[in-house]
């Protein structure tokens, strides 16, 4: 059977994806840093979507005409922003379309790529697994102030300058210590993020409840179950991990726990306004047993659906 054209790439080593971008070989076979603001380069990007075994942090001080979607609405990024990747995530291909200056984009940045294995008998190693915003999506880019992009364009040449004249015993650990730096500062200005987008987010919040609304006052739940975090992730054109991080510096709660609250709003309402007994119930709000349904109302009421209707009775 013929592979599809279309099917993903995966690239096993730095050396593989540099060349596949016509970069030179890395000077480090684990780790390098491609710096395009201080050196003219004359790349094309990769227009298939690809896999790579390693971190990718980029940053676009200066997109221009890079327009990056934010949810379903553009917004001015002209200041660029810093985008992440873990191992083993699909990149999509660079847009393959007149006007389109992706090239120019790749040749004014600045990426790191960390092989694991560089990461091996340091605590960053597993620590660097409990940033989301490695599982966020290009659309959920990190947008810098000028003070911020200073912060991170000099952790950049600090690695740089590590990488190309000081190999020696102590180049692993200095660099790791600069690149936890880096990583620990893009997760002070992410949730700096979620507060001066504000505006933006609870534009976000509105959509996703009248989407769960929706969801629950049709017959979507009785057909489909109860709604997930990826679809709404999905209907949001949002990844699952930021949709939460969002919801978590607008509401306190995760998306997971916004569901359950409309799941429990919609019971209690059922309850009071209509005969159909608790199983009926269940099964209109998605749930294919009816026990499931009573734990999570217990749960987060404190009584059992039948003991809240009788409660107003």
């Amino acid at each position: 059977m013929k592979k599809s054209e279309h099917a993903p790439v995966k690239y096993e080593s730095l050396s593989e994806a540099m060349s596949a971008a016509g970069f030179p070989p890395p000077q480090h076979p684990l780790i390098t840093l491609i710096n395009g603001l201080d050196k003219e380069w004359n790349l094309q990007p990769i227009h298939q979507p690809h896999v790579l075994s390693f971190y990718k942090i980029s940053l676009r001080p200066h997109a221009g005409s890079c327009s990056v979607k934010y949810g379903q609405t553009y917004y001015d990024y002209n200041e660029g922003g810093l985008l992440f990747a873990a191992p083993n995530q699909v990149i999509g291909g660079a847009e393959n379309e007149p006007g389109n200056n992706e090239s120019k984009c790749l040749n004014q940045q600045i990426t790191l790529l960390i092989h694991p294995d560089f990461l091996l008998n340091s605590p960053l190693a597993q620590k660097i697994k409990q940033y989301n915003y490695f599982s966020y999506s290009v659309n959920e880019a990190l947008h810098l102030s000028a003070k911020e992009k200073e912060v991170i364009i000099a952790l950049f040449r600090n690695i740089e300058d590590e990488l190309n004249n000081r190999i020696d015993e102590i180049s692993q650990d200095i660099i790791i210590s600069q690149i936890d730096l880096l990583l620990s500062y893009a997760h002070r200005f992410y949730k700096r993020q979620f507060i001066t987008r504000k505006q933006v987010n609870n534009s976000l919040l509105q959509n996703l409840e009248a989407i769960l609304e929706d969801y629950f006052s049709g017959s979507r739940s009785l057909h489909q179950g109860t709604p997930t975090v990826q679809y709404l992730a999905d209907q949001l054109h949002l990844s699952p991990s930021y949709l939460s991080d969002m919801l978590r510096s607008l509401t306190g709660q995760n998306t997971q726990q916004l569901i359950h609250e409309k799941l429990i709003e919609k019971a209690k309402e059922k309850l009071l306004t209509t005969d159909l007994s608790v199983s009926e119930i269940a099964y209109e709000l998605g749930f294919e047993h009816p026990q499931s349904f009573s734990k999570l109302f217990k749960s987060k009421t404190a009584q059992t659906p039948m003991a809240f209707r009788s409660s107003f009775n």
